[in-house]
């Protein structure tokens, strides 16, 4: 990218480079869009989506969206519960067919309530991502590892991937649909997305246009498919081979990664905003009832000292404190006006709510106001593990993107 180039996007986004601060980062793409109830009112998109190609980024170019996946997850779910499919609060074991306790509280029930507000008493210690095609979950929440020994279910927050796989199993057990192909009927279909849980759904031209994800290095760690679909978009069975016959309902929901691994443009999730702000429907299409969008928001769980903790454990390092302070169904509030919060990467106390991501280099977020109608969807790719934001726990990048204000692809590109 040429630096008249460069100069352009930044004038576009009303920055400089020299606006930054010290030592901030500078990510490799960065897509911003904002809405409205009634369609699009700004695109930004700058830098590249790959590389080695060349390539510019643009709004409709299908990412990994990291922890946003749950959100999009979560009104598959509701759709399910509307249909009399799931319940919120029964005990799962029901529906799993089998007996899931935590094994210090095997008193306690675990409902599907708990699960998508982070308060199953579960842990990412054991693991989530990496069973084989032909592995099951269940081997996963046999470890004790996978449990907090502290607490028992539905008495504390902590926010853990390894509750979404589970969720999913639900989700395939009920209906005994692949978890994919069921998220791309209930939601993505008739919405008129073009996206994809791990690839499998996505055409070839789609995966040709894949938004590689890189590391603060400048490596390429994520959906670096040099123009093609890849091979396989699952974990490999035991065997070594790829073949999804061995798919079984409710075995392994953590094959097409509901907890991140959603592939979808900034276009399409300003979609999945616009129904949120359209109480469940948008463009014509009614997805969900306005109670169930009530459901998701919530909040079900709000920071008090020693009922929570308020950052991501598997991010690993130092997590910035204060990042989750309000959770819903999958669905986070921010600007919690409370000693220890540090959850407004806006700076202007409004109370959005949405969901953000952060993995494998990359930042995103979908946040509403639900009270202007408004909202926006970014994301940006290239970034540290770490966040170090001015004045939230949210990274320098994520706050700019907030506003309005977007960083400028790295010049050295």
């Amino acid at each position: 990218m040429t630096p008249s180039l460069l100069l352009r996007f930044a004038l576009a986004f009303g920055i400089a480079s020299a606006a930054f601060r010290a030592g901030a980062a500078e990510p490799i793409a960065a897509v911003r869009v904002a809405f409205d109830r009634a369609g699009i009112v700004g695109t930004q998109a700058q830098g590249l989506a790959d590389i080695a190609a060349g390539r510019a980024v643009s709004a409709d170019d299908p990412v990994r969206i990291a922890s946003i996946s749950k959100l999009v997850a979560a009104i598959g779910v509701m759709r399910l519960v509307e249909a009399g499919k799931l319940d919120l609060d029964a005990d799962v074991s029901r529906t799993l067919g089998w007996r899931l306790r935590h094994p210090d509280f095997p008193q306690r029930a675990i409902t599907l309530r708990m699960l998508l507000s982070h308060r199953s008493s579960l842990t990412d210690a054991a693991g989530y991502y990496q069973i084989p095609l032909d592995g099951t979950l269940k081997s996963v929440l046999d470890d004790p590892r996978a449990w907090d020994k502290e607490h028992a279910p539905g008495t504390f927050f902590r926010y853990t991937n390894l509750n979404f796989p589970l969720v999913a199993t639900l989700m395939e057990t009920s209906t005994g649909e692949r978890f994919d192909l069921l998220m791309d009927r209930l939601v993505l279909h008739p919405l008129g997305i073009a996206a994809c849980y791990n690839w499998e759904m996505c055409d070839e031209a789609a995966a040709a246009r894949a938004v590689v994800l890189y590391d603060a290095e400048r490596k390429p760690v994520r959906d670096d498919h040099h123009g093609r679909k890849p091979a396989c978009s699952v974990n490999l069975s035991s065997r070594g081979d790829c073949d999804l016959s061995r798919w079984r309902p409710g075995a392994n929901g953590a094959l097409f990664s509901p907890q991140g691994g959603l592939r979808i443009s900034a276009n399409g999730l300003a979609k999945i905003g616009r129904l949120l702000l359209g109480d469940g429907e948008v463009d014509g299409v009614r997805l969900l009832k306005p109670s169930s969008v009530r459901v998701l928001i919530g909040p079900d769980w709000t920071y008090e000292p020693g009922n929570g903790m308020t950052a991501e454990e598997d991010l690993g390092g130092q997590p910035p404190r204060g990042f989750f302070c309000r959770y819903g169904l999958a669905m986070q509030t921010l600007a919690t006006k409370r000693e220890g919060c540090h959850d407004d990467p806006f700076g202007d106390g409004k109370a959005r709510v949405g969901h953000s991501g952060s993995a494998y280099g990359l930042v995103s977020g979908l946040w509403i106001d639900r009270q202007a109608g408004t909202g926006v969807a970014y994301f940006a790719t290239g970034m540290p593990d770490a966040r170090n934001g001015a004045r939230s726990a949210f990274s320098d990048v994520e706050e700019r993107l907030a506003e309005g204000r977007a960083a400028p692809a790295d010049s050295s590109l």
